[in-house]
């Protein structure tokens, strides 16, 4: 499973939404501003700005991949729950799929509103809520569960995305624009679906068996190329400014 290539998927989905955020929160005056789980940089190599870029994250391996991608980015191995960087430090900082992941994503809004300037902005792009996904046909919903059970297993919070405005707003947050992003083609190419399977095979492996996997691959491909496949998952941003 070739992370970086996931993590690049996930930023096309965004593209549009980050460019009209960014430029909403300033991205041009800004001169610092920070990543939360930058990952192997597929967001920070794409920020053209004259701004100081940062990016920390848990995963060491994540981080060297990071350097190789955006060598000018100051990079910084931490956790979200306690970020290594003094008060009002960034003028903008963002997180990409991240949330769901965190043990304690309040304590990480709170840890992101700490280190934001006064007036500053505070950024998530993206969270899901896979206990609203949609399957079509019916047959497939059963691939929906297993992966909202996969997610489970690796520690993420499945439904997360439901409650980022309200997480916003516990973590003393002043919510200035959220909403579902506008992600409905995502899966629209055969490249975009392969990869799409490479992570849901990746995520099944043990547990469930490959001929169930490979039953549900071919339903899913022969429902694409019939145009009759529907995947929602309703995906939400927010965006907030420290007050």
């Amino acid at each position: 499973m070739n992370w970086h290539t996931r993590y690049l998927q996930q930023a096309n989905w965004t593209r549009g939404l980050r460019a009209y955020l960014f430029e909403k929160a300033g991205l041009t005056r800004a001169e610092h501003v920070l990543e939360v789980g930058c990952g192997t940089g597929a967001i920070l190599m794409d920020i053209a700005t004259r701004a100081s870029l940062h990016g920390i994250d848990l995963d060491p391996a994540a981080l060297a991949e990071c350097r190789i991608h955006a060598p000018a980015i100051d990079l910084v191995n931490g956790n979200a729950l306690s970020l290594p960087y003094q008060d009002a430090s960034f003028d903008i900082t963002y997180c990409h799929f991240l949330l769901l992941w965190v043990k304690d994503p309040l304590q990480a809004l709170r840890e992101m509103k700490r280190v934001t300037k006064p007036n500053g902005n505070i950024l998530a792009f993206a969270e899901p809520d896979y206990t609203n996904r949609i399957d079509e046909p019916k047959e497939l919903s059963a691939l929906g569960k297993w992966q909202m059970d996969a997610l489970k297993r690796q520690g993420a919070e499945p439904a997360f995305g439901a409650r980022l405005a309200e997480s916003f707003y516990e973590a003393g947050i002043k919510l200035v624009e959220t909403g579902p992003i506008q992600s409905q083609g995502l899966m629209r190419n055969a490249d975009e679906r392969e990869q799409e399977w490479a992570v849901i095979e990746s995520d099944l492996a043990g547990w469930i068996s490959a001929q169930e996997i490979q039953k549900m691959k071919v339903l899913d491909l022969q429902s694409w190329a019939k145009n009759i496949r529907v995947l929602q998952v309703p995906t939400y941003f927010a965006w907030g400014i420290i007050s």
